[in-house]
């Protein structure tokens, strides 16, 4: 794909999202009808079906021989990463939105024969975008991302999936003690905002493809290491233990892993 293409889609994505935006904020405090998916815990709203119904309508109209793989459910059924498939997960942190309306974000992502092109990650709330790709680079809202710190574990704080730790898969209880404090944001697309922005080491949690798409590419551009929790490549279609973290701290929590 040609820079110029890439920087038309990049422009056209963020007005986008800015729409997005302004929709959901619109109706934020209105009643929401809320729904259960795999449990109680797992929450879905009439916001993200109409934000979902909205971006796959976009990327229709602009891009129709595409294929759209949404969390719920409004685009296709893609089994296979050829050609070019967006990710979009309308609102990450459902659960955060709807008891804090606060701590949620928008994430899409383009891939092209499962290579990475372009990703976004919205804080609604916050209105920061995290934006970009390997031919532009990674932004954070608008400014040219500031170089990712290579720190170890010992030296910052990590993020971490509630449920891991609360079963201490995986050794979290000793990762979480090795760090300087563990955080649990709720929204994966926050955590990985906050890896990008210096705040955490890494984040460790069950993610799906919308929930780390655009994050897989945003993060390897930056130079971190997002991988499977035992340090194998991640796969655009795969939903398992994600492990995103510095280089440094990367292989400080895999030593842990493994023991």
């Amino acid at each position: 794909m040609e820079i110029d293409e890439i920087k038309e889609i990049d422009k056209t994505v963020k007005s986008w999202l800015r729409e997005s935006r302004d929709n959901v904020l619109r109706k934020i405090d209105t009643r929401l009808t809320v729904n259960t998916k795999t449990s109680r815990k797992d929450l879905v709203t009439n916001i993200d079906k109409q934000n979902e119904q909205f971006l796959v309508s976009k990327i229709r109209d602009f891009d129709p021989e595409s294929r759209i793989l949404g969390e719920e459910g409004f685009g296709d059924k893609v089994v296979s990463t050829e050609g070019q498939v967006w990710i979009v997960d309308p609102i990450d942190g459902t659960m955060n939105f709807v008891k804090q309306r606060n701590h949620f974000a928008i994430m899409i992502a383009l891939y092209v024969d499962g290579e990475g092109v372009l990703g976004y990650i919205l804080d609604v709330i916050g209105n920061r975008l995290l934006s970009g790709g390997p031919a532009l680079g990674v932004f954070d809202n608008g400014h040219p991302l500031a170089e990712v710190v290579d720190t170890p574990l010992s030296n910052g704080l990590i993020g971490l999936s509630g449920p891991l730790v609360l079963h201490n898969t995986f050794n979290m209880v000793d990762i979480a003690q090795k760090s300087l404090g563990m955080r649990i944001y709720g929204s994966a697309g926050i955590d990985i905002i906050s890896v990008l922005r210096g705040e955490l080491v890494g984040y460790i949690s069950y993610l799906k493809p919308w929930d780390f798409g655009a994050g897989r590419i945003l993060c390897d551009v930056a130079g971190l290491e997002m991988t499977t929790i035992d340090g194998k490549q991640l796969g655009v279609l795969s939903s398992e233990p994600v492990l995103l973290a510095t280089r440094n701290a990367h292989r400080d929590i895999l030593t842990i892993v493994s023991q």
